[in-house]
Formats: C-alpha cells, sequence, structure tokens
C-alpha cells in the first residue's frame, strides 16, 4: 500500500470514530505534512482520495471539511423521479444534463430496453450531483411517437413534471431490475468512484395506464451514498 493510501485510511477511520464529525474541518495540510512526516503532495494525494469517496470537501480558503455520511433511502418499490425524492428528502442536488440523442432502436437496444427495433427514440444523460459529489448516472429512453419534443431545459428540470402536466401522459407502474454491476468508463468520467469498483444499477420499464412502454431507464447508482428500501407485507393464506 503507497504511502497516501495509508494516510487517506488513517484519516477515514478517524472520521468513522467521530475524531472529525460532519462540518468539521481535517487539521492543515501543513499539520499533517508533519504529523505523518510525509511530503505535501503525499497529503494531498491522501485528501484527494478521501475527496473522491465524498468523505470531504475542499472549501477554499478554509480547508477540507468533512461531509455528512448518512445515505439516502432510495424506495425501491415506488415510482418516484430523482427531482421528487430529493425535494421529499431535502437533499441539496444539481443535475447535470450530459446528453440528449435521437436514435434507432436496433436489436441490442431493443432487447435492453423493451421497445420494439426501428422506432426512434430520445436517450438522455444526466448526472447526480448530491451533497457535493457525483452519485447517480441517469439514462433514460424516451418513445419520440410519444413525447416529441426534448431539450435540455426540460430535462434539467423535471422529465416527469413535463411528461404528466404538460403532455398529460398517465404514468402506472414500471418494472424494476436491480443489479451490482462492475465499472464501465461512463461511471469513472461521471461519478466521484474513489476507490469502489462496483455501482448499484435500477433498470426499469415503464408503462401507461393503457399499458403501453413509454419509457426506459437505468440509474447507476453510487454504492456507499444510497441504502435501498422496500416495504413488505406477509400474505398469509391459509391451509
Amino acid at each position: 500500500m503507497k504511502k497516501y493510501q495509508a494516510i487517506a485510511n488513517d484519516l477515514e477511520l478517524a472520521i468513522q470514530n467521530g475524531d472529525y464529525p460532519p462540518d468539521s474541518f481535517l487539521p492543515t495540510e501543513d499539520s499533517l505534512t508533519k504529523h505523518y512526516q510525509v511530503s505535501r503532495d503525499t497529503i494531498r494525494r491522501a485528501l484527494k482520495q478521501l475527496s473522491e469517496q465524498g468523505l470531504i470537501k475542499k472549501r477554499h480558503g478554509s480547508g477540507s471539511q468533512v461531509l455528512k455520511q448518512e445515505q439516502i433511502n432510495f424506495p425501491v418499490s415506488e415510482l418516484t423521479s430523482y427531482q421528487e425524492l430529493a425535494k421529499q428528502l431535502k437533499v441539496p442536488s444539481q443535475t447535470n444534463v450530459i446528453s440528449i440523442d435521437k436514435l434507432i432502436v436496433d436489436e441490442d437496444l431493443a432487447q435492453l430496453t423493451g421497445f420494439k427495433p426501428n422506432i426512434l427514440i430520445w436517450r438522455i444523460v444526466r448526472q447526480r450531483v448530491v451533497d457535493g459529489v457525483a452519485s447517480v448516472i441517469d439514462i433514460d429512453y424516451l418513445r419520440k411517437d410519444l413525447v416529441a419534443e426534448m431539450n435540455r431545459q426540460i430535462a434539467e428540470d423535471s422529465l416527469y413534471h413535463y411528461l404528466e402536466d404538460e403532455l398529460g401522459l398517465d404514468i402506472a407502474f414500471a418494472q424494476k431490475e436491480i443489479t451490482i454491476d462492475q465499472l464501465t468508463d461512463m461511471d469513472k468520467l461521471l461519478l466521484d468512484i474513489g476507490q469502489e469498483h462496483h455501482v448499484v444499477s435500477v433498470k426499469s420499464k415503464v408503462f401507461l395506464s393503457s399499458q403501453e412502454q413509454f419509457q426506459f431507464t437505468e440509474s447507476r447508482h453510487k454504492l456507499e451514498k444510497f441504502k435501498f428500501v422496500d416495504f413488505a407485507r406477509r400474505n398469509k393464506h391459509k391451509l
């Protein structure tokens, strides 16, 4: 293990033990350099690792601030948009629209999404930044015959507000699949991954009240930021 990794692990343990509570600041780079008897570059690499793990955030002129580490409860069984969830939980968040494309569904995309081949769809890629940490990538596919127009403003604000309130679509239910996936190049580029090697992938086929599928979504989540929860009721059958 390299020196900066060992220092990062030591500081992470101190944060977890409460030596540096949320919103407090780590010692200065000079203090850490003297304490660990290493170069300033080694300390900066250790702090960079902690930042990538979502444990601290660099504050200009103030130092390295410890972030809150509560996991966000992500309701698996509910059909809730990200914007609705962020508002409900009062989580500071930001949406960055990475791309909006029009695609013709080929055989591979049909197998992934559930759409019929040769239809025209939108593909929207968005990055979700939660508490200053890039934590989610949402990849949405929407049928263009049902959603004629799409732009950056719509994608940045709320897709479901646009679909339901402006287009009048009656969104009813979704079929979801949750897997633990290896990192992709997109994950490495758009998520603050740190030392992680996997993400939680939630794939959803979303249907209207007419039983017609209009959307496929894959949400790729940073593992340590979310806790996936559900409510289960026992069905007791008499013999």
